[in-house]
């Protein structure tokens, strides 16, 4: 009896690397926008507290408010845009995926329910 284990094909070794690439590259859009996301957070808190203290703050074209709510939405609109084309680059592969989830793909939603929460938090605070 001889137990011989089974070795994939050429296919199934291509598929998973396009999987695999797919994944890296919405993670890779992940951290960006989770950079973005959290800077923009980071500058708003920042000269929300250095009102609080009462120290004169300079402003030019943009508040630190306004730049904050721009780079958190930029952050969240190159996610959403990464994860709508991750989902259709999937569904173009869905019959040959065997019922693979995509890992990357509820991270990104749920850092993009993260960055919604942000964003109007500093947009209703104001």
């Amino acid at each position: 009896m001889s137990s011989t284990a089974h070795l994939p094909d050429s296919n199934e070794l291509a598929l998973d690397r396009t999987w695999l690439a797919h994944e890296r590259t919405l993670m890779a859009w992940v951290r960006t926008a989770t950079s973005m996301i959290t800077f923009g957070f980071t500058i708003y808190k920042f000269f929300e507290f250095e009102k609080e203290k009462a120290a004169p703050v300079r402003h030019g074209i943009l508040t630190p408010r306004d730049f904050a709510l721009i780079m958190v939405g930029i952050g969240l609109v190159a996610l959403l845009g990464a994860t709508i084309s991750h989902r259709r680059e999937i569904q173009r592969m869905r019959g040959v995926l065997h019922g693979r989830r995509s890992l990357a793909e509820l991270l990104a939603w749920l850092v993009s329910a993260f960055g919604f929460l942000v964003f109007f938090s500093a947009l209703i605070r104001g």
